[in-house]
């Protein structure tokens, strides 16, 4: 089973040789690595061109930055793999636990599977309170739209088969992406939809965390937008 990895980046200078290293070592044969750069100002630029070129599959550089949703449609276009995994730029989740991820698929139990920060008993490291529970109540929305049981819909680690994602356009360009998609994979006739507990390792807004509040707001509106108004 060929495996595509996108990975949007805006601003990793610090992380995206570590997190392109560890993908490579992630217990997955065959491998495709797509790297979407956002129009990264820092100096990630040169270091994908001159460090991270020949390690993976193909690099795309965005002119103009747009958001991770808009990254993550790009990388969506250029994987040609069977399954599909997204995986954030930054040290927080860890691609060792590519294998649990990938295992409800290849049993042909699941056509999708969410990594969840909430469930099972991984290690996480301690952070922001009101974080977890801007999360929780983002996920809680959410279900009640869907009608999933979903405990971490906001997660980075979302696997496609790619008969599935092919079916769906990403629309919206930044974090909102999760409550879209999330919303359009309910609306999938006999989709089947599995969670395993992953470990997390959160980051602080000085080691880089790009979300905000206002992130938030937007993933309300467009839990109403894709489950209502559709």
């Amino acid at each position: 089973m060929k495996v595509s990895i996108v990975i949007p980046c805006y601003n990793e200078s610090e992380t995206i040789r570590t997190i392109v290293d560890a993908v490579r070592a992630a217990p997955v044969e065959d491998q495709e690595i797509i790297v979407v750069d956002d129009f990264s100002k820092d100096g990630t630029r040169d270091i994908l061109e001159n460090e991270i070129k020949p390690l993976v599959s193909k690099i795309v550089y965005h002119e103009v930055n747009q958001g991770k949703g808009a990254a993550l449609r790009t990388g969506f276009k250029s994987a040609t793999g069977d399954v599909v995994i997204i995986q954030d730029a930054d040290l927080e989740y860890d691609p060792q636990e590519y294998g649990k991820l990938l295992a409800p698929i290849k049993a042909g139990k699941a056509d999708v599977v969410y990594g969840s920060r909430f469930a099972g008993g991984e290690s996480h490291r301690v952070l922001y309170y009101w974080h977890s529970v801007g999360n929780k109540f983002l996920t809680f929305m959410s279900n009640m739209f869907t009608n999933l049981n979903l405990t971490d819909m906001e997660t980075c680690y979302k696997v496609f088969s790619k008969p599935i994602l092919d079916k769906l356009e990403v629309e919206e360009n930044r974090f909102g992406f999760e409550p879209e998609i999330t919303a359009k994979l309910a609306k999938m006739r006999d989709i089947r939809i599995y969670e395993v507990g992953i470990s997390y390792s959160g980051r602080t807004y000085d080691e880089g965390k790009k979300i905000g509040w206002k992130d938030g707001v937007r993933a309300i509106w467009c839990i109403f937008k894709y489950n209502v108004l559709r």
